[in-house]
């Protein structure tokens, strides 16, 4: 047989350095995004494990510190690109630690404020990886979500019921995750999965796991939000889809037979799920909400309180969770905030809305229309929380340029690098 040509050898011995070389950026990254969600996993709760809560709660603030020192060992040149989400995120957290430093807790609050400023700089070390067309950050986004429910069944499994305990509802017990946050990662990796598989990026396999994985555990949380946000985002990113793709158009056929059949049949059954044991009228009040956010919404408050907010806080009114961004928003940052907050949401959009269909769009819209919805009733869209990191995983997906289709050669070749 004869040898193939040396210069054939040559590239197949790049070809594998560059495979090398992606593979050990995928898992630097990984390491890093790994770093910042343990940052964000707030140590309270039911667990299993004798951890002390000083201890948790020290790993969970460590952990920053941690992603910034791995973030320099990526980006050791400290390279940053610009990009307007983190601009605008830069310009509330310098004012919100401005405001911070003539709080009445001033300790509290200017620490939060720092927190949150170091934070964000560790997103602009990771700003070279925006726009990748091998959707780097999504791959790192949604492998930490599948340890984090790995986490969550794992304890179910140990301790089931503990993991029950809260209302009957799945949380996470061998490290502490409330009910609406597995809820949370449940919904947005179902969703993005789903949203892969449609532009062929994903086998069936993969899909057919991850729904069932991800759709048992959103059912077992009994969250109501999660599921809202999820079906809503699902549908106006696949509306993006629906013309350019044929598995699209099928699927949403078929899943609004399945949808009507199911509530037709099983409606007894679904009201139950989603009533949660409550009253009509605790179920208008969002379990107590509104009667929170009147009265934060009531207090009376300086001028200049209004207009810039009074902090950061621990987000939370009289004791109380206030359990909405955007009231959270009023009270922390002011009309200011507010004002960011929709510009931050708006520039997301408008970018998605200048780019032509394929994956990056479509997740990248999911992320995007999921935290929107699930503002109302949660809280911490643009500070130190899984939302951040969500919409930092849209503002990447939406950086990468136009794209060549969906379903066109180019989509196949990053499909089967996908891991």
């Amino acid at each position: 047989m004869t040898p193939p040509p040396r210069s054939m050898v040559a590239v197949d011995h790049r070809a594998v350095e560059r495979l090398a070389g992606r593979r050990r950026e995928l898992r630097q990254v990984t390491l890093v995004w790994a770093a910042l969600f343990l940052n964000v996993l707030t140590f309270a709760g039911p667990t299993v494990l004798p951890i002390p809560a000083g201890w948790g709660q020290m790993v969970t603030q460590g952990a920053l510190l941690g992603a910034l020192g791995l973030a320099l060992v990526v980006n050791a040149r400290g390279l940053v690109q610009v990009n307007l989400f983190l601009v605008l995120l830069s310009m509330l957290a310098v004012v919100s630690l401005m405001v911070s430093l003539h709080s009445e807790f001033l300790l509290g609050s200017t620490y939060r404020a720092c927190r949150y400023l170091l934070f964000l700089l560790v997103l602009w070390l990771l700003t070279p990886w925006f726009g990748r067309r091998d959707m780097l950050l999504l791959r790192c986004h949604l492998r930490v979500l599948w340890v984090l429910l790995g986490v969550v069944l794992a304890g179910a499994a140990v301790a089931p019921g503990v993991a029950f305990a809260f209302q009957g509802r799945l949380s996470g017990v061998l490290w502490p995750i409330w009910p609406t946050q597995v809820a949370h990662y449940a919904a947005v990796l179902l969703g993005a999965y789903a949203l892969l598989w449609a532009c062929r990026m994903v086998s069936n396999r993969q899909v057919v796991i991850a729904v069932v994985t991800a759709g048992t555990v959103l059912v077992l949380t009994h969250t109501r939000t999660a599921l809202l946000a999820l079906v809503v985002g699902a549908c106006v990113a696949g509306a993006s889809l629906f013309l350019g793709h044929v598995r699209v158009r099928r699927t949403s056929a078929l899943g609004a037979v399945v949808v009507v059949v199911v509530a037709t049949v099983f409606s007894p059954q679904l009201a139950d799920w989603a009533m949660r044991g409550q009253t009509p009228e605790e179920a208008s009040q969002l379990t107590g909400r509104t009667k929170v956010w009147t009265a934060a919404l009531r207090a009376p408050r300086p001028r200049v309180e209004e207009m810039f907010g009074s902090g950061v806080s621990n987000q939370s009114f009289n004791g109380m969770p206030i359990d909405s961004n955007w009231v959270a928003t009023y009270l922390d940052q002011g009309w200011f905030g507010l004002v960011v907050h929709a510009c931050v949401l708006v520039v997301l959009l408008l970018v998605a809305a200048t780019r032509e269909r394929g994956p990056h769009r479509a997740v990248g819209v999911f992320l995007v229309v999921y935290c929107l919805t699930a503002s109302f009733t949660e809280t911490g869209l643009v500070s130190a929380t899984p939302y951040l990191l969500d919409l930092t995983v849209a503002a990447a997906l939406l950086a990468a340029g136009a794209s060549g289709g969906v379903g066109g050669p180019r989509w196949r070749q990053e499909a089967a690098g996908w891991t």
